[in-house]
């Protein structure tokens, strides 16, 4: 069932949306700025972060701040991005995410666009810290480790202020596919993977190493072993002589290029006769 169409009003413009669809979503459908450091459109919504906080300015209702990511539009509903009131908050969130993740280069150039360049709040530095005094406890690579990838390699250890996100007891996982997903959404470029030779390398949970495969055609390094495993079932390796099965996408993307050529040949050579 296609859900309904409907208006909404940001920033005193009018956009069309589908009924319900977060708020986040439809602004920057549209071009709208909304800040975030919790968001993936991959994952359920829980407005951690608060940095995508709105006001709803709605006339007959009380206006009241609320998360774009877990308000769902509906016909009428009007909002302002960048009220006075959304920017004074979202300043002192900034400067709580600056004394959290103190290094982090990403979350400095967010608090940038807000004029923020510093914190009045003390910031947590630890030594020797596998993240590099860059996290804010976010907690998207968790779940995108656990709701997307199945895997489970890390979550959070401890409490309070003393709350951590990495692998059980520190220690280096068997369950780590090597996919970096955990990195590609990670919002303030807090986890760390390197390559070397055919391991790869999550630095940030506690060196955990994963083999890589090796193409049989050009000798390059192309995928985690355990990943490869897992998308085996993929419509490209279901080749009869299993001549794509061991190569990296830019050698299987060659091969079957020629492959495509050779049968428009033949068929070009059976209607010439």
């Amino acid at each position: 069932m296609n859900a309904k169409e409907v208006q909404v009003y940001i920033n005193g413009k009018t956009y069309g949306a589908s009924e319900g669809e977060p708020l986040i979503g439809v602004a920057r459908r549209n071009g709208i700025f909304i800040p975030s450091l919790c968001y993936e459109e991959s994952l359920e919504p829980y407005g951690a972060c608060r940095m995508c906080i709105v006001e709803i300015k709605n006339e007959g209702v009380k206006k009241r701040i609320v998360t774009s990511c877990t308000l769902h539009v509906f016909d009428g509903l009007s909002v302002e991005t960048d009220s006075e009131e959304v920017l004074k908050h979202r300043k002192v969130l900034l400067e709580l995410y600056l004394a959290q993740a103190p290094n982090s280069s990403k979350l400095k150039e967010l608090a940038l666009k807000y004029g923020v360049n510093r914190t009045r709040f003390r910031q947590k530095v630890r030594d020797n810290d596998p993240l590099n005094n860059s996290c804010v406890l976010c907690g998207l690579c968790v779940r995108v480790c656990s709701e997307v990838m199945g895997a489970r390699v890390i979550s959070f250890i401890g409490r309070g202020e003393k709350t951590r996100v990495n692998t059980p007891y520190f220690e280096q996982s068997e369950l780590c596919l090597g996919c970096r997903a955990c990195a590609e959404v990670c919002p303030t470029g807090a986890i760390e993977f390197r390559d070397d030779g055919g391991i790869r390398v999550a630095a940030s949970w506690s060196n955990t190493k994963v083999e890589l495969k090796k193409c049989n055609v050009c000798g390059k390094y192309y995928a985690p072993v355990k990943l490869d495993k897992r998308i085996d079932t993929l419509y490209y390796y279901r080749d009869k002589d299993g001549e794509l099965r061991d190569m990296c996408p830019d050698c299987r993307r060659k091969a079957m290029t020629r492959k495509m050529t050779l049968i428009a040949e033949n068929e070009v050579e059976k209607y010439a006769k």
